[in-house]
């Protein structure tokens, strides 16, 4: 992997960003501790914010998971995790509509410090899992892994493409328009949003890849046929089976080089009877099997730098049971990328052990 931390980068991540506590001092030992090793190092940061989208309560979504057992379940695949805790984010009071896009200064700069803690996580040596939070997240997220990985690779798990501009945007939320802020293919067909001049795209068309899209507005569609994204959608899926999925995946974003994964999974890819307490749920998602093969897959590469697990909306589980399942489901999806495997993790007993002398049963 090619990993580059830029004077620009450390600047913006120690002066510009207000951070505190543990999450300030994982940034301050960027520069010393850039040459980790990654596989055997996580970090954990927590994005309560919400305001890419209009229903209240994702902003829980890092707490619930957390709860899940995260933390524990890291641990027990032999993993240092290093907890950094949540990002605090201020809604700014004077942030006008632009065009019918709600809160724009107030999500850009939600990403502006979300990128440089990413960032700083990166460069720090670690394996690092953005808990969400609304998908409008991934810009800052994806933004600041580019930072230290201009190279990376993007797989973005969803029951929808989030590629709306502005212009095309049925609703106008955000969360609903991450990927098309990253992207140079469109940059002549985004306008200028106020609380976004901190960015400029940096991700080439074919350096994207979409799996379990089955909600997808008129406007995405022509730019994703325009721009010749590859996309696996439900179909495709039902047609291809999940392991050709993956292999055409892989191969098309690391034939060229091997180079740093960043995995967007949002959990309304997933069918709704599996991760009822989401947002924007849609019928005839992922299966559970499917989901955990496509990160199992990913594992396997050895490439992934940095996952997103984003929408998980506690408020919106019908009974506690439903939360409870929403939840334990994305601490499996990130255990499964970091190596927890359906046939065990192979951790605890790396050969099989030996009776000694002096346990043995004297007679």
């Amino acid at each position: 992997m090619t990993c580059l931390l830029t004077h620009r980068s450390v600047r913006e991540i120690l002066f510009s960003m207000a951070l505190r506590g543990p999450l300030s001092r994982l940034l301050r030992s960027t520069l010393s501790s850039c040459q980790q090793n990654r596989s055997q190092s996580v970090a954990i940061l927590g994005a309560p914010f919400s305001k890419g989208q209009k229903r209240r309560g994702v902003e829980h979504g890092p707490k619930a998971i957390r709860d899940a057992g995260l933390v524990e379940r890291l641990s027990n695949l032999d993993y240092a995790v290093h907890d950094f805790g949540d990002l605090t984010f201020k809604h700014l009071e004077k942030d006008e509509h632009f065009m019918h896009v709600p809160f724009p200064r107030t999500v850009g700069r939600a990403n502006q410090l979300l990128s440089g803690a990413v960032s700083g996580a990166v460069g720090a040596g670690h394996t690092c899992i953005m808990l969400g939070g609304d998908h409008s997240l991934a810009i800052g997220s994806v933004e600041g892994h580019a930072q230290q990985c201009p190279d990376l690779c993007l797989i973005w798990v969803d029951a929808h493409a989030d590629i709306n501009t502005p212009l095309t945007s049925p609703s106008g939320n955000l969360h609903g328009q991450s990927v098309a802020f990253l992207l140079k293919d469109l940059q002549n067909k985004m306008p200028e949003v106020p609380g976004f001049s901190w960015m400029k795209p940096f991700l080439s068309a074919r350096d994207l890849v979409y799996i379990g899209l089955r909600d997808v507005d008129p406007g995405e569609h022509i730019i994703l046929k325009t721009l010749g994204i590859q996309y696996f959608s439900m179909r495709d899926i039902d047609r291809m089976g999940i392991q050709r999925v993956m292999e055409v995946t892989l191969d098309h974003l690391l034939a060229r080089k091997q180079r740093p994964i960043h995995l967007s999974f949002d959990i309304d890819a997933f069918d709704p009877s599996l991760a009822p307490a989401t947002g924007t749920p849609v019928n005839g998602g992922l299966t559970y099997r499917e989901g955990i093969y496509v990160t199992e897959e990913i594992h396997n590469t050895g490439l992934l730098s940095v996952m997103d697990v984003v929408e998980v909306n506690p408020t919106l589980g019908a009974t506690p049971e439903a939360v409870e399942a929403t939840t334990s489901l994305a601490v499996d999806v990130i255990a499964s990328a970091l190596g927890q495997t359906r046939e065990g993790a192979h951790i605890a007993f790396p050969k099989i052990p030996e009776p000694k002398e002096d346990t043995e049963l004297r007679l």
